[in-house]
């Protein structure tokens, strides 16, 4: 077979067994989300906290929650967060289905075009889908587990203490509630639509599309275009996965690199509803010009290492699933 000439570059959905696809893309969504919350969650407590109060960095706050909090403490609310398993078969259903749709009826065959418009407008309907939970996810992730002890250690309960961060000062949590994993969620959606109906559930909506639009949209034009630059100087015997494979986690660290302070600035509208003037105000006064970078690290490690699993899992799922008259015509 001659690759040049024959070989599908794009998998699109139309190539694709439906059947096989769709369940194979949540159960890799479950695995990748089950190998990266900690970090996710690491990112939302960097981002949240004032300053360098309670975690220096990533691997700080790694050490600190898995000694005051244990191992679950890296896994905070991860259930209530495999929710936004749905959201995501949604995501990647609009992504594919815009594709097709300019490919075949507005008649766009520019794959970076495609791509970008097509991220954005997943993102749309994922965050419409996703807010509510990431809100209710936040709140569970930035709830530091305080345990007693008949001979505390000093330094200990202290840091026990500052891991409450700003969020409980917003969403009380009961010492009953917060130790059963569904009385907390109770408990929060409770207290959020309580402090401001179902409007709560939907806070920093809009900083969200503002955020993960744009994101979603960067990351995917990012991902063909690196994928086209490396396939145009790579020999044809080079696997076409691992060009894949290498182009995703570069187009995770630009598109992270570009959007991180509007993330930032999500993040801590959620969590502690300020509106949106009065959070940037804030985040200025406690970081300054530091606030670009500010959770970036833990960001880059989580955007990283979800590019490469997300794509490895995604083109792989891709090419198990692809109908039999086109098997030929794709290289792994």
């Amino acid at each position: 077979m001659s690759f040049e000439v024959e070989e599908i570059q794009v998998i699109e959905l139309k190539m694709m067994d439906k059947r096989k696809y769709f369940p194979l893309t949540l159960a890799s969504g479950l695995t990748i989300r089950s190998m990266l919350y900690p970090f996710m969650l690491i990112k939302t407590r960097l981002q949240i906290q004032k300053g360098k109060s309670v975690y220096k960095g990533t691997f700080d706050a790694f050490l600190k929650i898995s000694v005051n909090e244990g191992r679950s403490g890296l896994y905070r609310g991860f259930w209530v967060s495999c929710l936004q398993l749905f959201p995501s078969m949604a995501y990647i259903s609009t992504y594919e289905g815009t594709r097709h749709y300019l490919s075949e009826y507005v008649g766009i065959k520019e794959n970076g075009i495609r791509s970008f418009v097509g991220g954005g407008l997943a993102s749309l309907t994922g965050q419409t889908l996703a807010v509510p939970i990431d809100i209710i996810t936040q709140h569970l992730m930035l709830m530091g587990k305080r345990e007693k002890s008949k001979n505390p250690d000093p330094l200990s309960t202290e840091k026990r203490a500052q891991i409450k961060l700003s969020t409980l000062q917003h969403i009380q949590i009961s010492e009953s509630a917060s130790k059963s994993r569904f009385g907390a969620v109770q408990a929060i959606v409770h207290a959020v639509y309580k402090r401001d109906g179902l409007l709560g559930f939907y806070k920093g909506y809009f900083v969200s599309l503002a955020c993960f639009a744009p994101n979603s949209a960067l990351w995917w034009f990012f991902y063909d275009s690196y994928s086209v630059l490396f396939a145009s100087l790579t020999p044809v015997y080079i696997p076409r996965l691992a060009i894949q494979v290498v182009a995703a986690p570069l187009s995770g660290i630009s598109a992270a690199l570009i959007t991180n302070p509007l993330d930032v600035i999500r993040a801590r509208i959620q969590v502690e509803g300020t509106k949106f003037n009065e959070t940037v105000n804030l985040l200025w006064k406690e970081e300054g010009v530091w606030l670009v970078t500010k959770g970036l690290s833990a960001r880059l490690v989580q955007s990283v290492t979800f590019s490469f699993f997300i794509i490895l899992g995604y083109e792989t799922i891709k090419r198990w699933s692809v109908l039999e008259e086109y098997k030929e015509k794709i290289r792994w």
